[in-house]
């Protein structure tokens, strides 16, 4: 009986050993499971995916895909198409490359609408103004964005503005409780005051007419913010000349730059 024990403990140990082995030199799939096509759709239209080093590309698209199979994509009076599924999940990325852990516990549908919408989600009549919005109340964790801004924000690459990155920042705002442009869940303590005297400096300048960014900035903490993280993600080189303190602190918030753990 004791070498019957004996063995079937000896046994026990050699499976558990073998499966240690096994997990720890298991190969990890080089590439996410992207189909080609999108791969083809985010080299043809997204700026900063473009600018990553191919190991950061993988990580990039491996987090697209994350986003896909977490989030619902619908459209409202208009077909979802594959350039749309990219840019929407290519937008989401962009402002959280930075944070490898990080997922949008406050979001689970996309819906988008053909055209721009009002306030009320109305998609008809002439005061339409709003291209993107977080929702709030009964559409809380829901996110609406207009299928045409979407597509604009990447076919213009010259541009400072970007409608789907301006709603996934304001979604990053929102985490903390308050979309007030202090996005305390991604700064650092230390950060927080000489970005509330930056965001006022600048919203001052923008109400002078002595700023290059857009007007709708100096409309709240949480307008600025949006606008200028557009701006940053879309005109890096451009910000960082017009407003080097500016996209200094970003750089932070964001973790981008030299301090980005996922690219170059």
């Amino acid at each position: 009986m004791d070498k019957l024990l004996l063995f079937f403990l000896f046994a026990a140990v050699l499976l558990i050993l073998l499966f240690l082995f096994l997990r720890k030199n298991k190969k990890e799939t080089p590439f996410a499971d992207l189909p080609p096509n999108y791969i083809k759709l985010l080299k043809e239209n997204v700026v900063f995916y473009n600018k990553l080093s191919e190991p950061a590309r993988i990580r990039f698209e491996q987090r697209m895909e994350h986003f896909l199979e977490s989030v619902r994509i619908t459209g409202v009076n208009t077909t979802v198409e594959d350039i749309d599924r990219v840019l929407i999940a290519a937008s989401a990325v962009i402002p959280i490359f930075g944070f490898p852990d990080w997922d949008y516990i406050n979001l689970h549908e996309v819906l988008l609408y053909p055209e721009t919408f009002n306030e009320a989600f109305e998609q008809t009549g002439n005061n339409r103004p709003v291209m993107g919005m977080v929702g709030n109340g009964p559409m809380n964790h829901i996110m609406i964005l207009s299928q045409h801004a979407l597509r604009i924000g990447f076919q213009n690459k010259t541009d400072k503005d970007n409608t789907a990155v301006h709603e996934f920042v304001h979604l990053l705002d929102k985490t903390d409780g308050d979309t007030d442009g202090i996005p305390e869940v991604l700064m650092k303590h230390q950060y927080v005051l000489p970005w509330v005297d930056m965001m006022h400096t600048n919203i001052r300048e923008i109400l002078n007419n002595d700023s290059d960014i857009n007007p709708y900035g100096a409309s709240s903490q949480a307008e600025f913010f949006a606008v200028v993280s557009e701006y940053f993600f879309e005109r890096p080189d451009l910000l960082q000349i017009k407003h080097p303190e500016l996209y200094g602190m970003l750089e932070k918030i964001f973790k981008q730059g030299k301090d980005i753990p996922e690219a170059e």
